[in-house]
């Protein structure tokens, strides 16, 4: 399973390397885009900070914390799992799990769950992070599961889906979709709604099942594989699907984002687009951060683009996130970038640590939490900038 986890990460890396290859010019300079000089606007305060383990780790992990309104529960890719008051950051309780984590955590209900490199989904207690129960699913976990309290949702690296016991473990049903022959390291969380859950696989499709019993309730392409070879044909759904006003969406990479009518699977719009990492949503927008590095800004009545920002092209772009009137992503250099939900402008940055940022950032009560690659659990807000100065 390690050999395994190691060649989805250089076909990863390998994809990404074609994909900017393919953009450009020969002329020009494939690095990433220099940070640019721009008059703040606001800037990022930091209330608190810890340190968690190893962060990441080695591989692709796209480790991110849970939070449940009152505490934020983060895991390492070394097996330390510590719960932190959500407020002021000081520590619950931590636990050392002895397994190399590869799923990012969630809370349902009173338990908290992770998965693992070697395909086992732990459950602990919320309270004090005892373990309740540990079982294997055959297959690495890198999405964070979901559920209701009853029941817990799992997606593997080898797309299937598997309804487990949130109280035991057992296994309730599971679906297997056909994978690709080629696909990237990453896996979309599934999304719980009223006695559904709806999953991304890596053939470009959505499918939305009976809680309950598994049955399908409805499928949808996102994305069509096309191209000469298989690496042009990949069209994983990895972004994690969002849920807003009534419309579910999703991304694909190397296809489209696509808003579905989440009752009945039927498609409202389309639009060319390609990410692997999860979207953001306000001011009537759908947030993508595309493969390239650029932040579009779609219509969510379909009527297009709205704005466009490329400022940060090459520079692996973490998932955006929104916080009051603004839109937050993080980079491969460890800053955080705000831009304005208006019109797409720069006001603010902000240096995390010097390892970079993957994780997807989660906002709540107007504070934004970080989980840098090296550790660093930080949250911040974002504050008016006393003197206005240039920024390089």
């Amino acid at each position: 399973m390690m050999q395994q986890a190691v060649l989805k990460f250089l076909l990863l890396f390998s994809v990404l390397v074609v994909s900017a290859c393919s953009s450009f010019d020969d002329e020009d300079e494939l690095g990433p885009a220099e940070l640019i000089d721009f008059k703040e606007e606001m800037e990022f305060d930091r209330l608190w900070s810890q340190s968690v383990g190893d962060g990441q780790g080695k591989l692709y992990n796209r480790l991110r914390p849970a939070h449940d309104g009152k505490m934020i529960v983060v895991a390492s890719a070394d097996g330390e799992v510590e719960a932190f008051n959500l407020k002021d950051g000081d520590s619950l309780w931590d636990v050392d799990v002895d397994a190399e984590v590869s799923g990012a955590i969630s809370i349902v209900g009173d338990a908290v769950f992770i998965g693992t490199l070697t395909g086992d989904v732990i459950a602990l207690n919320k309270k004090n992070g005892k373990q309740l129960w540990k079982v294997n699913v055959q297959a690495e976990v890198l999405a964070a599961p979901a559920g209701d309290g009853q029941l817990v949702f799992v997606q593997t690296l080898d797309d299937q889906l598997l309804a487990l016991n949130a109280q035991t473990g057992a296994r309730v049903w599971s679906y297997r979709n056909t994978m690709p022959v080629l696909t990237l390291r990453g896996t979309s969380t599934p999304l719980y709604m009223r006695g559904v859950v709806a999953a991304g696989f890596a053939n470009g499709k959505v499918v939305a099942f009976n809680a309950e019993n598994g049955s399908v309730l409805w499928d949808a392409r996102i994305a069509a594989s096309t191209g000469n070879s298989e690496i042009e044909r990949i069209v994983d759904i990895d972004g994690d699907l969002l849920l807003e006003d009534g419309t579910l969406y999703a991304v694909s990479y190397q296809g489209a984002i696509t808003a579905i009518d989440p009752a009945s699977g039927s498609r409202k719009w389309s639009r060319e687009a390609s990410s692997y990492v999860s979207m953001g949503y306000g001011f009537n927008n759908v947030y993508v951060a595309n493969q390239e590095g650029s932040i579009i800004a779609f219509a969510n009545n379909g009527q297009g683009v709205r704005w466009e920002q490329s400022v940060l092209a090459r520079r692996q772009l973490t998932g955006p996130a929104t916080l009051s009137n603004f839109v937050i992503v993080g980079d491969f250099e460890g800053y955080l970038h705000a831009f304005s939900q208006l019109d797409g402008h720069l006001v603010a940055r902000e240096k995390v640590d010097s390892d970079g940022l993957r994780s997807r950032l989660i906002v709540h009560n107007d504070v934004l939490y970080v989980y840098s690659n090296d550790g660093t659990l930080a949250a911040y807000r974002l504050v008016k900038k006393s003197k206005g100065f240039f920024s390089s």
